[in-house]
């Protein structure tokens, strides 16, 4: 396909490189990605084989300004394979995923290369390097000893087969979830099986079943996490189990979309690929280079937590059944549909808050206006534009251009908000185009989530939890927006994976600073506040039901490191009974509090780039709560302490050693324990 035919081909005429999406189509992306390959490998051939000998221009600099073409591809493509996976991009995405393995696996194993960057590395300190190059320099070694390069011809043949199944096996199990995402999502026929959802949520249910044929009926689609934001409101317990086994049977079926087998099979090669590269298990060629370090670190870790959260979770369980027992006519045992439903019950006694009834104080365009970009200009000093002539990858996604206090652009920022059947799951950032001074490009990144969008006319009212998540995601974006670096490798989040969370939950804590909260809080029809007396009590519910949060969290974690601390041969039989066995191990195993995740919907660590490192949420809050102690005590929402944290954190994007950065900004490592405090696992 010649450039003139393909959009991809050719570096795109939208402001900041925007893909030209309006002009690309599902057939365009193969041939582009080929092209791409073919280009990328022909600029690292000629690197490797150079006749002069290896200095930081000609091997470390060069390898920098290679790939330009495939990056651009890849940024316009995944972007698009999340968010508006139809059944043509799924096909096109099954169709590249080895290729794309392959062609990683021919750069970073290529032996020539390893002793090209191997010499440089030998010579640093003589070549009068800056630290962001000296850094580049001991990441790409690294990096590629990590990879396998140093490895005989033979296991890196086979290390090649392996990273090529497994990426079609991950696409597999994305495209699994998401088919039975779809298909499980709950049909109901009366309007009275659903007493308790506020009217903006029926509309949004009436909409989804009507996008699907089904008028006059109600459809429940189902979220990433096992559970639903419903289950709190539902007074109906049928319809809370509906929801809940529901969720918790996704991928598990025995159906085309059973993703059991996948992710055994998954596991097995992970284990057998660490052993070619010298590690006992994939968890510890993980944290290998991750700053925890090793699997040992995490579960030391992860069991600190574990006992005081699954005591409090017990003790909430308690307090939850003398509700039941002292308000139903016909009393039952708790079960895990009906935690949530209780839990509300409980906060409104002890607190007089019901959290559902806080959506009219959170519609979604305030929320956004006057809350997540508000509070990053009086922290920062940017602004936002809405860019109408700026078309993205679907007609939902909205695009905004960000500048510095002064006017200098700064890079775009694209919402996605609403749920849709082509969209996986969950809530994330991604970038289309990363910032770097090499390359001469500037940041365009994007926030996904999955909020249901309401019936035409009515306002997008948002949970706490969905505002809480559009300002967590807001964290990555601007992560993503502030880095500049001279080196694509250190790009807006490339960082560590166990640092990464760190920025996204720091921006939580706005959520209720006076400031920002007067600012976007405000009642959709009568423009009031929320009553501050509502607000003291939302403060004081801050370690409120957080032995259930905590636990679900950590038993997700925890299942993700016992599945990847196998060793090569160890086998998965039953995928239910080695979950049942894994939290039983480490006390997480009450059936009224599940796993956030189970194994077969697990798509953090199957299908996306969190295998073995799921746990980097709770390590990088122990960074996270104690730095929102920093604010507290330094003046909170100021400039000043916006830009001590953007330019020494968030600024270096990846091109300093992230505890380096954080001891930098800090003046000490952090501490653990206002995490336990915020968690109420203190003693």
């Amino acid at each position: 396909m010649t450039a003139d035919a393909n959009p991809l081909l050719l570096p795109s005429t939208l402001p900041y490189a925007m893909p030209e999406y309006a002009a690309i189509r599902p057939e365009h992306y193969l041939p582009a990605f080929r092209a791409g390959f073919a280009e990328h490998l022909d600029e690292v051939r000629r690197i490797a084989s150079a006749a002069e000998a290896p200095t930081f221009e000609n091997t470390m600099e060069a390898l920098e300004r290679s790939g330009a073409l495939l990056e651009r591809v890849a940024g316009a493509f995944y972007t698009v394979s999340s968010a508006d996976a139809t059944e043509d991009i799924q096909a096109v995405d099954e169709e590249l995923a080895p290729l794309m393995a392959a062609h990683h696996d021919a750069i970073v194993l290529d032996s020539g290369l390893y002793r090209r960057v191997a010499a440089v590395r030998e010579q640093v300190d003589g070549l009068g390097l800056d630290p962001e190059q000296r850094y580049l320099v001991e990441r790409w070694h690294r990096e590629m000893t990590l990879a396998g390069a140093g490895l005989e011809d033979d296991a890196k043949e086979r290390l090649t087969t392996l990273n090529q199944r497994l990426s079609t096996l991950s696409t597999t199990f994305e495209r699994n979830l998401l088919a039975d995402t779809n298909d499980l999502a709950v049909v109901f026929d009366d309007v009275a099986d659903l007493d308790g959802l506020a009217e903006g949520e029926l509309s949004a249910t009436a909409r989804a079943a009507a996008d699907r044929g089904l008028d006059g009926r109600y459809l429940v689609t189902l979220p990433l996490f096992t559970g639903h934001p419903y289950l709190s409101s539902l007074r109906n317990r049928e319809s809370r189990r509906r929801i809940m086994e529901a969720s918790r049977a996704r991928a598990a079926r025995g159906n085309q979309y059973d993703n059991r087998a996948v992710l055994a099979e998954i596991v097995s090669l992970r284990a057998e690929r660490a052993t070619l590269l010298g590690y006992p298990s994939h968890a510890a060629a993980v944290t290998a280079d991750e700053t925890a370090g090793t699997p040992e670190a995490v579960e030391e870790m992860l069991r600190r937590l574990a006992a005081p959260a699954a005591r409090n979770a017990a003790a909430e369980r308690q307090a939850l059944q003398r509700i039941i027992e002292t308000t139903e006519s016909a009393p039952f045992p708790l079960e895990a549909h009906d935690w949530a439903y209780y839990t509300e019950r409980l906060r409104a006694a002890e607190y007089d808050i019901d959290t559902a009834a806080l959506r009219p104080w959170f519609e979604a365009e305030r929320v956004l206006r006057d809350g997540v970009f508000a509070a990053a200009t009086r922290l920062y000093g940017i602004t936002f534009a809405e860019r109408t002539d700026v078309t993205a990858y679907h007609a939902d996604a909205r695009v905004f251009e960000v500048f510095e206090e002064d006017g200098t652009p700064i890079g775009l920022y694209v919402l996605d908000l609403y749920t849709r059947d082509s969209k996986r799951g969950g809530a994330w950032m991604n970038p289309i185009v990363s910032q770097s001074r090499v390359r001469g490009t500037a940041p365009v990144v994007v926030n996904n989530l999955n909020v249901a969008r309401p019936g035409d006319g009515r306002p997008t009212l948002l949970t706490l939890d969905e505002v809480t998540t559009l300002f967590h995601e807001f964290g990555h974006a601007l992560h993503g927006l502030f880095a500049v670096v001279t080196y694509p490798h250190f790009s807006g989040t490339n960082v560590f994976r166990d640092f990464v969370e760190f920025p996204s939950q720091v921006n939580e804590m706005w959520i209720l600073w006076p400031e920002v909260l007067d600012g976007y809080a405000r009642h959709h029809e009568t423009g009031e506040p929320l009553p501050a007396d509502i607000v003291d009590r939302l403060r004081a519910t801050e370690a409120f039901n957080q032995g259930f949060l905590t636990s679900e969290y950590l038993a997700a974690a925890w299942l993700d490191q016992a599945l990847h601390r196998l060793h090569q041969g160890e086998r998965i039989d039953d995928v239910g009974v080695f979950e049942a066995a894994a939290l039983a191990e480490i006390g997480l195993d009450d059936p009224a509090v599940p796993t956030r995740y189970s194994a077969p919907a697990f798509a953090h660590v199957f299908a996306g780039g969190y295998s073995a490192g799921y746990y980097s949420y709770i390590w990088s809050e122990v960074l996270d709560a104690d730095t929102v102690e920093w604010f507290h005590e330094n003046g909170g929402l100021t400039r000043e302490n916006g830009d001590r944290f953007r330019h020494r954190l968030l600024g270096v994007g990846g091109a300093m050693d992230p505890l380096a950065a954080y001891r930098d900004f800090r003046g000490r490592d952090a501490e653990i324990a206002p995490l336990l405090k915020r968690r109420g696992l203190t003693d």
